[in-house]
């Protein structure tokens, strides 16, 4: 077995002889890169004979073969520099920065944090079990963990055409599975109201209360409704055209192809439009619908989420986020009977897969009469009871329960 080891730096690598069953004698090194520990075979150990390498021919070919193996310091990209260069790449392609800022979330609360300092090459499949396990213990639910996993997964795709990585560890581990959530929430007429009441007392207070009752009878995400114009409402058609989005301090075209639409415009949501309208010192057709009432300029969308969160708490009603009163109008229209694929248009859904989660708020007129007939009795001889009749059978079995 090892014949002999010799003493280094910490850092430097340990070389020492292994003995194969034959008695013959090698030169083998082993060394920590990136946190991995490696060992390689150096060569033969010189024997009698002259032949193979001494102490320091040895050494000298464990430092070339530390620097073959181990990765240049440029190529030592850490996830969270890795994952910011996709951003700026995807940003310079032209990707919504809706997109953008979601993958600048995940970087920042998830993954850097987790992989601090750790380079690409250094992260195996392990690790990201570990992470996992990581973020369930945190309380994250499974589909945030995927998300932060398929953002890697892009990061690794991209450092390997840059060179930073040589494999992708994201293709060897099992995803936690997403089972969605059991329920939507949303908010009903009267908690809606109560909502609406609460906003008082400044001068966004108007604004904000109509931005909260558009959201709800138009379905227009949050940053649909900030850049939304007064050339965008369509009064003779009785439309809201969705054209654009306010994300990130900028002004871009919506989320997806779909995002492009328009809704219908109920009389009720008009007449108070027309009425905000009136109120407005900015009434041009290039003027935001939903301004900062003194400077004309667009809400700032975290204020926005801040205040209607405290509106809620305000009003005692169930918790919900902004973005739940788009799901308000998802379940309102889904039970007004509206069809799932005019539904999917009037929410700009890319994919109708996402629409579905309304499908069970829709109703069917013909349901019981399916149910009946599926149950229906199959034998000549079955006939239904008379009223008179179920009376006299339930007096008879007074004391008998199903």
């Amino acid at each position: 077995m090892a014949a002999a080891r010799s003493r280094r730096a910490p850092g430097a690598g340990h070389l020492f002889v292994k003995r194969d069953s034959a008695g013959r004698e090698s030169w083998y090194g082993k060394w920590y890169a990136e946190g991995r520990q490696l060992m390689r075979k150096i060569g033969p150990k010189r024997g009698p004979n002259g032949h193979g390498l001494d102490h320091r021919e040895a050494e000298r070919k464990l430092r070339q073969l530390m620097e073959q193996v181990a990765p240049p310091p440029e190529s030592r990209v850490s996830v969270q520099e890795a994952g910011e260069r996709l951003i700026a790449h995807l940003e310079a392609l032209g990707r919504k920065p809706a997109t953008t800022e979601a993958y600048d979330s995940l970087l920042r609360v998830h993954l850097a944090p987790f992989f601090a300092g750790r380079s690409l090459d250094a992260i195996s499949p392990d690790d990201l079990e570990a992470f996992i396990r990581a973020k369930a213990a945190e309380g994250k639910s499974a589909k945030t963990t995927r998300n932060a996993l398929g953002f890697l997964h892009s990061i690794y795709e991209f450092g390997q055409r840059k060179g930073w990585a040589k494999g992708n560890p994201c293709k060897l581990i099992d995803k936690p599975r997403d089972d969605g959530e059991a329920d939507i929430r949303f908010l009903d007429t009267e908690e809606l109201d109560a909502v609406v009441r609460v906003e008082t007392g400044d001068e966004l207070a108007p604004t904000l209360a109509l931005v909260y009752r558009t959201a709800v009878m138009t379905g227009l995400r949050q940053g649909e409704l900030i850049a939304l114009r007064w050339q965008d409402v369509d009064w003779p058609a009785g439309r809201i055209r969705v054209r654009r989005s306010y994300v990130r301090g900028e002004f871009s075209s919506p989320k997806s192809r779909r995002g492009s639409r328009s809704v219908p415009l109920a009389d009720e949501l008009a007449g108070e439009l027309e009425r905000h309208y009136q109120a407005s010192a900015w009434q041009a057709d290039a003027d935001l619908v939903f301004p900062h009432p003194r400077l004309g300029g667009p809400l700032d969308r975290s204020k926005v989420r801040k205040r209607f969160k405290a509106a809620v708490k305000s009003a005692g009603v169930r918790e919900v986020r902004f973005h739940d009163l788009r799901h308000t109008f998802g379940t309102r229209m889904a039970g007004a009977g509206v069809p799932m694929r005019t539904l999917q248009e009037w929410m700009g859904h890319r994919d109708f897969k996402t629409t579905l989660i309304y499908a069970d708020y829709s109703p069917s007129v013909h349901e019981r009469e399916w149910v009946e007939a599926a149950f229906a009795r199959a034998t000549t001889g079955a006939t239904k009871l008379s009223e008179p009749e179920r009376t006299e059978v339930a007096s008879a079995h007074p004391a008998e329960h199903g």
